[in-house]
């Protein structure tokens, strides 16, 4: 049976997340969201209902999501064979079409609905809507795979001075119009840097950088830059942590305050992040 919290502590914990109200009231907050928190039915519900309690208390989230799993299955529909160098998809013009019909025409709206049976207002954008995200051809071998070149966050900042959350496709725009398909994580990161945004949090399905991959109790809580570049030589850092470090390292170096590398298998992960003396997962500052 779930213990349940007296009056007085309930109070407490309003009283604890009081200073961090203050704090973030009015400011951006950019979210990447993705892993498990976008497959599984509780975990989306629990997600979008935390968002809505930001806005609600005057925090202005920006959502950029992902769609992987997604896309994977439309692709397997289509009769096509997911490929994947460097943890990255090859691209070519049929899968570049799968990946905006998901991601534009069903992961967005899906997000915008859910906001609104809350009574938030939403809006998907892609990358491409007002040149947001302006990209190049990251390598031939990749396809159309994109490497950032510049953000224009005019429209996402008219998006949230009108009331919206804007919930961001990670998508570029090439010289020629073109679409790109791009890692959510280097949009997130970008788009955080442009907005001057106060906190960046990676949503993941890991419990945050760890010291020992083989124990989920060994979460680093906090990192430096000069801690990072540390553990990423020592190989303490490796695999699919390792571009999710550098997103948020670019981030910190740019501007950002705050990045969070944080489990979205736990429920209420951004709140005890958000409004926590002791937080959640893995905080890296410059």
């Amino acid at each position: 049976m779930v213990n349940q919290l007296t009056p007085q502590q309930k109070a407490h914990v309003l009283l604890e997340s009081l200073s961090y109200i203050k704090i973030f009231h009015k400011q951006i907050v950019v979210i990447k969201y993705g892993g498990n928190a976008m497959i599984n039915n509780q975990l989306k519900e629990c997600v979008i209902r935390d968002i809505a309690l930001l806005k609600y208390i005057g925090i202005n989230p920006v959502i950029v999501h992902g769609g992987g799993p997604e896309i994977n299955e439309l692709m397997t529909l289509y009769k096509k064979k997911p490929e994947f160098i460097n943890g990255l998809r090859v691209t070519d013009e049929e899968t570049m079409k799968i990946t905006e019909m998901v991601l534009t025409g069903k992961i967005a709206p899906e997000i915008v609905s859910l906001f609104s049976n809350h009574d938030i207002k939403a809006l998907g954008l892609s990358g491409k809507d007002g040149n947001i995200i302006k990209a190049k051809q990251k390598s031939e071998e990749l396809g159309l795979v994109g490497e950032i070149t510049s953000i224009n966050p005019e429209l996402i900042l008219s998006v949230i001075e009108k009331g919206y959350v804007p919930v961001i496709s990670p998508i570029g725009i090439g010289e020629n119009g073109e679409s790109y398909n791009i890692n959510a994580d280097e949009v997130a990161g970008k788009i955080a840097i442009s907005l001057n945004a106060k906190k960046l949090i990676l949503i993941t399905d890991v419990a945050g950088v760890l010291e020992n991959h083989q124990d989920p109790n060994t979460v680093i809580s906090a990192l430096n830059i000069n801690e990072a570049y540390s553990y990423i030589k020592k190989g303490i850092i490796k695999g699919g942590m390792i571009p999710k470090m550098f997103c948020c390292l670019n981030a910190v170096t740019n501007g950002v305050e705050k990045c969070h590398i944080i489990d979205g298998r736990q429920f209420h992960s951004i709140l005890l992040e958000v409004f926590t003396d002791t937080g959640i997962g893995t905080m890296i500052t410059a």
